[in-house]
């Protein structure tokens, strides 16, 4: 018998309460999704964790049985990226993109993301007030990783766009997502033309070097993949510092301690992360065999969404997980996945949310929401977790 699922404004409004009672009644639920489609969702931390790791899972639509949730269905130019893929391909490519995000490498972008972090308040400051969606948390990461791909400054407002009408589609705008697509598909490939004849010092250069020396990309991967670095690392961090800042208006006593101790702020983010993380849903898999899950069993082929919202506030694996706490020592979140799909930028969007949250604090110390607490919006999707303003005074 399938569940219903928590309807979209329940589900938009307040998700942890809604997936706590999925929790508190059972491990996983068969559940109606939105398109009248079934799912099995996961809730509880131990599940998800192991499920997340666990190559019987897979993400290769191949394996999907005819009539199950599909989501959204890219042209394979865009689709063939690590969100689809299974070893051997997944091994082969994620190699690849690894080393754009070593520690080190990240580290030597903290000069130049902390110079876009003052500069971005240094135009807001001398107003009083402010969106922090759309005048610091979107346009910060939409630079870093657009300056990390090589994207010409005159197409980033324009991604921004692409982007948000990809994750969270306006209802009163139906043709909004396929125009996105439509659009990415003839910048991409120009891009990557520009690039070929003028390479530069940028990932995406890199992997076309790549692709074309040692055949290690097909077409459809290389542009699959910059379309993928580039949404994943704009939408999730943009997502992370917003309700990053949300929580710490929300509890005045932690804002005071984190501006207070500002060294904190690497075990603050993991708090952020955990506590109200960018993804309500890991991306959906598809079992290659029957899984059983206590006395449930999964059949193979059907459609698995893991609860990563869920997991992060389940009392067996943290202690009061409802309440948020940037001292908290019992980490070990899922957030950002787990095993061999873990996020591969993660160091990245840590080190962005990290200069985000400590230099908004250190110049605006009096950082007050303003804006009643209810009437914020956020995005209206099951999947992401994110504002769609955040007005703010100083």
């Amino acid at each position: 018998m399938s569940t219903a699922f928590p309807d979209p404004a329940t589900l938009v409004a307040d998700p942890h309460a809604a997936y706590a009672r999925l929790r508190e009644a059972g491990p996983v639920h068969k559940i109606t999704g939105p398109d009248g489609l079934p799912i099995w969702i996961v809730t509880r931390y131990a599940d998800v964790r192991q499920l997340l790791a666990d190559p019987r899972l897979s993400l290769d639509k191949t394996h999907r049985l005819p009539g199950q949730y599909k989501g959204f269905t890219l042209p394979a130019a865009l689709d063939a990226n690590l969100l689809n893929m299974d070893p051997p391909d997944h091994t082969r490519i994620r190699r690849l993109v690894t080393q754009a995000f070593t520690p080190a490498r990240i580290q030597r972008m903290r000069p130049d993301i902390q110079l876009l972090a003052d500069q971005l308040l240094d135009s807001v400051a001398d107003r009083g007030h402010a969106d922090l969606i759309a005048e610091f948390a979107a346009p910060l990461p939409i630079t870093v990783i657009c300056d990390l791909l090589g994207v010409p400054h005159d197409s980033r407002r324009d991604f921004r766009d692409w982007t948000d009408a990809l994750v969270a589609p306006d209802p009163e705008n139906p043709d909004g997502t396929k125009h996105a697509v439509a659009a990415m598909l003839s910048y991409f490939p120009q891009l990557i033309a520009d690039k070929r004849r003028t390479p530069g010092d940028d990932l995406l250069s890199d992997l076309i070097n790549v692709r074309d020396d040692s055949d290690k990309l097909t077409e459809d991967e290389l542009t699959s993949l910059a379309f993928l670095i580039l949404s994943a690392g704009y939408e999730n961090t943009v997502q992370l510092i917003g309700t990053a800042v949300l929580a710490l208006l929300d509890h005045p006593e932690q804002l005071a301690a984190l501006r207070d101790s500002p060294a904190k702020i690497e075990d603050a983010v993991e708090e952020f992360a955990r506590f109200d993380g960018p993804a309500l849903l890991a991306i959906r898999r598809f079992p290659v065999e029957d899984v059983q899950i206590g006395d449930v069993t999964i059949p193979a082929g059907e459609t698995v969404m893991l609860s990563l919202a869920s997991a992060n506030r389940d009392p067996a694996r943290f202690r009061d997980p409802d309440r948020f706490d940037v001292d908290r020592r019992d980490s070990g979140h899922v957030a950002l996945g787990h095993g061999i799909h873990y996020c591969v930028g993660a160091p990245l969007a840590r080190l962005e949310a990290q200069i985000a949250v400590s230099t908004l604090l250190r110049r605006f110390p009096y950082l007050q929401l303003a804006a009643p607490r209810e009437e914020l919006r956020w995005r209206p999707s099951m999947r992401a977790r994110g504002l769609l303003a955040l007005p703010v005074s100083f």
